[in-house]
């Protein structure tokens, strides 16, 4: 019998397929943008697609969406695909400068904006080639009209550039094509458990891929997605307790302030399933989760958008192995390197490279950056091919779990020794009143670096104790210099903490 990784590169479709997978009469999206089932929303992705194709761009042609989350937003990564175009999403909270820079970097012939955004451009912002279009003509087309069938993409067709935040320089565009995607839906569905019955919470923004994957894993399972834009973690719970929700997905600052709620018992029951990405879950966040959601499955995983996603830690290993990354995930292959190449040994630290058919296609228009990023693989992968080269440094202990490091240009080198900053963040944040953590290096004449800590809590005597657990607990070369009491910490339009706009501020 065929393995479910097996049977999902079998039955590889385009990704604008995916709707096909659920049963016609069973709910699809519902939310604040209203209800529809199967057979209605792919009707109406038929429609978008049609209004799309109408304009009559080239084949290739990259269309940008710059919406909040609702309908066309939900529909719009399939409709281009369909039309035969490429799909570009910007995240609704960035400026009309950052959405300057991808409009001409993805070379863009159309972006389809609300009026208030369109009208937030300023002149210059928008290429001579690029045609503006506002959100109600699409929602408007999706009404009625004729539509595109499902079309006959490669699998290797570029379907999608998603322009990641990045830690230094401008974004760089992630091209994905329909296997990328549909292989990552399939993915993701399978280790999850997603299944028909599930409901699914959106509240990560579509231009993130692990946000637009909440919609793919739970098509392609047959569930039903709840797009939605929350101004406060309590618009989240009340979300949850609305829709009767199962899966959310989330980011640590998030799990974070949904902690921090006052969740009542029934509300807190109806979840089943809680994802993370985007960044290391904490012993203590880990511990207080699993207070707050007993009966939920927590899913910690590790991922980068230029390969989706790398690795999980199942459920059953979470309360004893919560600093761990997990394994592979369906359809990729882990190694961890030493820098001749070769693979490291159980407990030595690597550099995680990712192998196999999530990885994306390199950077749009970009290839000095892709050769960096994008190498053949190591002789020892099974796939071999180009991989990526993450950067971020891990072991593999002998059960095979990875464990995170550090990131190379993260790491802080002082008095001759290289300081994981996720080391001292998690010993900071077990101190009640210490909510977030982020250690930076500044430049000290003696040692190179010294360590900065700031910290976000609302108790003024949480710096004392964390100094006496940091003595406590690490060497010497560790401890911080400064520790700062923050109220806030910035965040990207990812909702993770901006460490750069941090570095610039403490660390310059």
């Amino acid at each position: 019998m065929a393995s479910p990784a097996s049977r999902a590169i079998l039955e590889m479709a385009p990704i604008d397929h995916v709707l096909l997978r659920g049963e016609p009469a069973r709910p699809a999206l519902d939310g604040r943008s209203g209800a529809q089932d199967y057979a209605a929303l792919e009707r109406t992705l038929g429609q978008l697609a049609g209004w799309l194709a109408g304009f009559e761009l080239e084949p290739g042609a990259r269309v940008a969406s710059w919406i909040a989350k609702g309908t066309v937003a939900a529909l719009m990564p399939l409709a281009a695909p369909r039309a035969g175009l490429v799909h570009v999403p910007i995240n609704p909270l960035l400026k009309h400068a950052q959405v300057a820079h991808i409009l001409a970097d993805s070379g863009a012939s159309m972006l389809v904006g609300s009026a208030a955004r369109l009208d937030s451009l300023a002149p210059g912002d928008v290429p001579a080639a690029c045609h503006l279009h506002r959100e109600e003509d699409a929602a408007a087309a999706m009404s009625g009209g004729s539509g595109l069938p499902p079309s006959a993409a490669g699998p290797d067709d570029l379907a999608a550039i998603l322009y990641t935040s990045g830690s230094t320089g401008r974004p760089k565009g992630v091209m994905l094509s329909h296997a990328n995607l549909w292989l990552g839906a399939a993915s993701v569905a399978g280790y999850l458990g997603l299944s028909a019955q599930d409901r699914t919470l959106c509240v990560l923004p579509f231009s993130f891929d692990y946000g637009q994957n909440q919609l793919f894993s739970t098509w392609y399972a047959g569930g039903c997605v709840y797009p939605l834009d929350y101004l406060t973690p309590r618009d989240v719970m009340k979300a949850v307790d609305r829709w009767d929700v199962t899966t959310l997905a989330g980011v640590p600052p998030l799990w974070v302030q949904l902690t921090e709620l006052d969740w009542p018992g029934e509300v807190a029951a109806k979840l089943g399933r809680l994802t993370n990405s985007g960044g290391a879950l904490t012993r203590p966040l880990v511990a207080r989760l699993r207070a707050l959601f007993p009966q939920a499955d927590l899913y910690p995983m590790y991922g980068l958008t230029e390969a989706f996603r790398s690795t999980f830690l199942a459920p059953a290993l979470v309360d004893s192995h919560p600093d761990s990354m997990g394994a592979a995930i369906p359809f990729a292959e882990i190694l961890v390197v030493r820098p001749d190449g070769s693979l490291a040994e159980d407990d030595e630290p690597g550099e995680l490279v990712h192998c196999g058919p999530l990885v994306a296609q390199g950077y749009w228009q970009d290839s000095r950056r892709t050769a960096e990023r994008f190498r053949p693989a190591p002789p020892a992968s099974g796939y071999g091919g180009m991989a990526v080269w993450s950067g971020d440094t891990v072991r593999r202990d002998k059960d095979g779990l990875l464990y995170f490091v550090g990131r190379d240009d993260a790491m802080i080198k002082s008095a001759g020794n290289r300081i994981s900053p996720t080391e001292i963040e998690e010993a900071a944040v077990a101190i009640d009143g210490v909510a977030e953590a982020v250690a930076l290096g500044v430049k000290d004449e003696r040692l190179g670096q010294a360590v900065l800590l700031l910290l976000r809590g609302s108790d003024p005597e949480a710096p004392a104790a964390v100094a006496a657990h940091l003595k406590a607990e690490l060497p010497n070369f560790m401890q911080p210099r400064t520790m700062i009491m923050l109220a806030h910490f910035p965040r990207n339009p990812n909702g993770k903490i901006d460490r750069v706009a941090l570095a610039k501020e403490f660390a310059s």
